[in-house]
């Protein structure tokens, strides 16, 4: 199935550095977002490894021949695996360079990748980035936001409406960079013609609901620049208080 996408990211309204990252690798069939952070533009270098470190490994390696760094998991797809080894070497790329450079401890970033292989989207996340997916006009959160809110709300302590208010809504608790190990989640989705998939920084969601979301997306009519950009406009629109970045797929 063919695969087409566009991308697009701003620094906001009201910071001064884009910490933002993102890759679209159409022949290639990979998609990342990742939101950096971290002082003196220690966030945008976060991003910049865990984009550069996931592609180079999803684009330069083959088959698995016992050299990959993580063990594989049979409850999914050998891409699946794939995508998931490659976010665990980026957060081992972030810890190596804070390692290096005294000035850069503390940096972190978030990721968002999609890796399309045959008829199967493979999803993988680690922090409050996300990725949604449109089909049949109704959008669908495909990822689960790791963040002190969002447990909040699957403890039952707090609705949603309360999560989107919250003062600690930007608190996430899993980021490349955070710890020696992470685990991203993953899932699998099998591609049906016209889905499209959003992968976006909280820049994004943060200000735009997703009743918006999915309006400016449907209306666009498979137009993804345009999309994207009325998507981060809107946000811009809205107060724009983060750098915001937009990637749409489309199964075509």
């Amino acid at each position: 199935m063919e695969l087409k996408a566009y991308g697009l990211t701003h620094v906001g309204r009201q910071r001064q550095h884009n910490e933002d990252s993102f890759l679209v690798e159409s022949d290639a069939r990979l998609f990342l977002v990742a939101d950096g952070m971290g002082g003196h533009a220690a966030g945008e270098i976060a991003s910049r490894i865990a984009v550069d470190s996931i592609s180079e490994f999803i684009l330069n390696t083959k088959e698995d021949d016992g050299t990959w760094p993580h063990a594989y998991d049979e409850h999914y797809k050998r891409s699946t695996n794939k995508l998931m080894a490659a976010v665990r070497l980026a957060n081992t790329r972030v810890l190596e360079a804070m390692r290096k450079d005294a000035r850069l401890r503390g940096m972190g970033t978030t990721i968002v990748a999609c890796f399309a292989d045959a008829d199967t989207m493979s999803v993988a996340h680690v922090g409050d980035s996300r990725v949604y997916l449109i089909r049949d006009s109704k959008l669908s959160r495909i990822t689960s936001d790791h963040s002190w809110v969002f447990e909040q709300v699957q403890a039952g302590m707090l609705t949603e409406a309360e999560a989107e208010k919250h003062p600690l809504r930007n608190v996430i608790t899993r980021a490349l960079g955070g710890a020696l190990q992470v685990n991203p989640d993953a899932s699998e989705v099998e591609l049906k013609h016209g889905d499209m998939f959003l992968l976006c920084s909280d820049g994004l969601t943060g200000m735009v609901s997703e009743d918006d979301i999915l309006r400016l997306v449907m209306t666009n009519d498979g137009n993804l620049e345009k999309a994207c950009q009325e998507l981060i406009d809107t946000a811009n629109e809205h107060g724009g208080m983060d750098n915001i970045t937009a990637v749409l797929i489309q199964a075509v």
